[in-house]
C-alpha cells in the first residue's frame, strides 16, 4: 500500500500547464488584468530553512478595477499544491481567463484573486506554523491580507474574504480555516491531502539525522519541517518519526496531531462562524476516503457545509471545476463589490 507521502508526491505534478499568456493586461473594460508582485512575510522571517520571507504572489484584478476607481472588491485567496510553484496553478487554472469568462456570463461577480507562492527548500510549506519553515498560517491569514488591504481596493472585512486551495492547498484551507475564522468567511477545499497523517506507514529505515534520498525525501522533509521542527537538530532542524527503522512515538504523534480529521472536533465554534464551506474530491482520487471522512465529521459535528464527489482523479478536473464551481461559490457567498 502506498504511503500518504508517496501519493502526495505522485499526484503533485498532475496539474497540467496551460500556455502562458503573452500579455498581463487585457482589453480595458472587458477583461481584467493581472500582476506578479512580491509580498514580505514578517511571520516568515528567520525561518531555519533559509527560505526567503519575500514571496511571489499573483494577483488578478477584475475588469471594473481600472474603470471604477472608487469601487472595492471581495478577495479570494487560493493556495497551491505540493511540489510546484504558484505560477503552475495560475497557468493551469487559467485564472484570468476563467474569472473573465465567469464575470462575462454572469456566473460570478467581480472579485480580486490572489495566489501566493509557498514553494520552499523542500518543495512546499504545508501551510503550517514552524520555526523551521516559518509561520505560514499567520502569513496567509494576517500578513498577506494586510498587504492586500493596504495596497489594493479590497473590501477589508471577513465577509468579503474567501480561502480556497487544492491538495496541499486544500489541507492549508482546512487547517487555516479552522484556526482563523476572523480572517475568512467562506472556504472551498479541493482534493485535500494530508487530512489523516499516519507515520507508521512511512517507509522504514529513515534516520533523524539522515533523511531518505530521492524525491520521497523532499515530501517527507517538508512534512517533518512543518510538523516536527527541532531547533537543536542542525542542519535540517527537524525530526523524523522513525530512526533506524524504529518508530519514535513522540515524534510520530506530532504528525498525527496535525491531521485535520483529529483537529476538527476542537474547532467547531470557529467552523460554525463560516457563511459557507465546500469540499470536493474526485471518485478516483487517492484522498477520496479521507475527504469523505471530513464530510462525515462535519456532519456529525453539526457544521453546515457542501460536499461533492465527482468523476475524476486528483488533478484532471480542477481547471474546469475552478471556473464552474469554485468562483461561482465564492460569488454567491461573499459580499459583492461596493
Amino acid at each position: 500500500m502506498k504511503t500518504a507521502l508517496a501519493i502526495l508526491l505522485a499526484t503533485a505534478v498532475m496539474v497540467s500547464v496551460a500556455p502562458e499568456s503573452t500579455a498581463q493586461t487585457n482589453d480595458a473594460g472587458k477583461k481584467g488584468s493581472w500582476e506578479k508582485i512580491k509580498v514580505h512575510g514578517k511571520s516568515l522571517e528567520g525561518n531555519l530553512e533559509g527560505d526567503s520571507p519575500d514571496r511571489d504572489v499573483f494577483v488578478y484584478l477584475p475588469p471594473g478595477y481600472a474603470t471604477s476607481p472608487n469601487r472595492r472588491y471581495p478577495v479570494v485567496y487560493f493556495l497551491h499544491g505540493y511540489a510546484v510553484h504558484a505560477e503552475t496553478y495560475w497557468k493551469s487554472l487559467g485564472v484570468p481567463a476563467a474569472a473573465d469568462a465567469d464575470i462575462a456570463n454572469g456566473s460570478a461577480h467581480e472579485m480580486i484573486l490572489v495566489l501566493p507562492d509557498a514553494f520552499t527548500v523542500y518543495d512546499g510549506s504545508m501551510f503550517s506554523n514552524s520555526p523551521t519553515t516559518g509561520d505560514w498560517e499567520t502569513f496567509i491569514a494576517k500578513d498577506l491580507i494586510a498587504y492586500m488591504d493596504s495596497h489594493y481596493r479590497t473590501l477589508a472585512n471577513r465577509d468579503a474574504r474567501g480561502l480556497a486551495g487544492h491538495s496541499m492547498g486544500g489541507y492549508g484551507t482546512v487547517r487555516i480555516g479552522m484556526k482563523h475564522p476572523e480572517a475568512f468567511s467562506v472556504l472551498y477545499a479541493m482534493s485535500s491531502c494530508c487530512l489523516m497523517n499516519d507515520p507508521q506507514r512511512l517507509l522504514p529505515g529513515a534516520s533523524a539525522n539522515q533523511p531518505p534520498s530521492g524525491a520521497l525525501a523532499h515530501a517527507l522533509s517538508a512534512q517533518a519541517a512543518a510538523w516536527a521542527p527541532d531547533t537543536q537538530n542542525p542542519p535540517a532542524f527537524f525530526d523524523l518519526p522513525s530512526k533506524d527503522g524504529e518508530l519514535q512515538p513522540l515524534i510520530a504523534a506530532k504528525w498525527t496531531t496535525n491531521s485535520p480529521l483529529l483537529m476538527v472536533d476542537q474547532y467547531v465554534p470557529n467552523l460554525r462562524m463560516y457563511r459557507a464551506i465546500a469540499i470536493d474530491v474526485g471518485t478516483k482520487d487517492p484522498f477520496l476516503t479521507t475527504n469523505t471522512q471530513l464530510d462525515q465529521a462535519l456532519t456529525r459535528l453539526g457544521v453546515a457545509h457542501q460536499f461533492e464527489s465527482y468523476d475524476g482523479d486528483h488533478g484532471n478536473r480542477i481547471t474546469a471545476r475552478f471556473a464552474a464551481k469554485v468562483l461561482p461559490f465564492f460569488s454567491a457567498n461573499l459580499t459583492e463589490p461596493k
